[in-house]
């Protein structure tokens, strides 16, 4: 693709050199003569790269390229490479020039073959680094897309110590990111609050079998094992420092709003809000699943519990959002 390259200089001999050695090398040269040509061009029209005067009439160089840089900021995009053309040696003015994101200065009157390798080369420069920059982005994800299997295989192995809960954590970081989105949320709070209600059980790694299998009601002491998940799944995920948050959901997603849940009686607002999305998600699929003491509960029940709990079990903001779900 040929690039094209916009020159902004007031002066006629300047414009009409620039051209002849670009458009010569093979760019796509557009001449304007002031800032304000520039901004309205560029409102409608794309470029490679600036070739910009610095000394011009009722708006120079500096004033044209920081109203461009509010006006890329403000629609989001990609700042335009910009070189400065001067005919003073003055390290103020590159010093101004470097602070708002030019990349280089060139003099003038210009050496034709040196603006053209000065052009050229800039050019490779940028294509370079956004090769790069793509290729970081590709590995990245696909290093995300690497730790999300490996944290569903680990919410799998969870589960699968239930013979009555096959798929809970899914549903669960499932129906959590749904309540994050109507909320809000940024895509990249929904996929940690994913993340982290995928794994909001992992503390059950360390309860018996035997207990979390048991048909009919626990003993008090049995039940008393059971609630030691949340601080055991925290102290696990705790091990994880770049991801610091996945704890929250496992320790506190058995804590109430009115601070009569476990394991450290946290009430409103003190329990972290993604530990809150996680309590009505697990609570919605813990009363829509069969369980070894009980059937799954009929839609209309559920819809009642969700709205009994508001306040109390629940925050209220959050139960809502799950009931407009429903």
């Amino acid at each position: 693709m040929t690039e094209r390259i916009v020159v902004v200089d007031d002066d006629a001999i300047i414009l009409r050199g620039a051209d002849s050695v670009l458009s010569g090398a093979g760019f796509r040269v557009t001449c304007l003569k002031s800032g304000k040509m520039l901004l309205d061009y560029m409102d409608k029209n794309p470029a490679d790269m600036l070739l910009l005067d610095i000394r011009m009439p009722e708006m120079d160089g500096f004033e044209a390229l920081q109203a461009l840089r509010d006006r890329e900021r403000e629609a989001s995009k990609k700042a335009t490479p910009v070189i400065f053309l001067t005919a003073n040696d003055d390290g103020e003015s590159e010093t101004r020039g470097l602070s708002l994101g030019a990349m280089d200065f060139i003099r003038k009157p210009f050496v034709p073959e040196a603006l053209k390798l000065r052009v050229s080369n800039l050019l490779e420069l940028i294509k370079l680094q956004n090769d790069l920059h793509r290729e970081v982005e590709k590995k990245t994800a696909e290093l995300e897309n690497l730790s999300v299997h490996v944290v569903q295989a680990l919410a799998e192995a969870i589960d699968a110590k239930d013979n009555y809960t096959n798929g809970h954590s899914t549903r669960v970081a499932e129906y959590s990111k749904e309540i994050a989105k109507r909320y809000g949320y940024s895509p990249e709070r929904q996929e940690e609050i994913y993340m982290m209600g995928l794994l909001h059980d992992v503390g059950k790694i360390g309860i018996p079998d035997e207990i979390i299998n048991k048909p009919g009601r626990l003993s008090d002491e049995e039940f008393a094992i059971i609630k030691e998940h949340p601080e055991k799944g925290a102290k696990i995920l705790s091990s994880v420092p770049e991801m610091p948050k996945l704890a929250t959901g496992a320790r506190w997603h058995h804590e109430r709003y009115d601070g009569r849940g476990y394991p450290d009686g946290l009430k409103g607002d003190e329990i972290p809000e993604e530990a809150r999305i996680i309590a009505v998600a697990d609570a919605y699929d813990a009363m829509t699943s069969s369980r070894s003491y009980r059937e799954k509960m009929p839609v209309e029940n559920v819809i009642s519990e969700l709205k009994k709990g508001m306040g109390t079990q629940f925050d209220e903001r959050f139960a809502k959002i799950m009931l407009e779900m429903i």
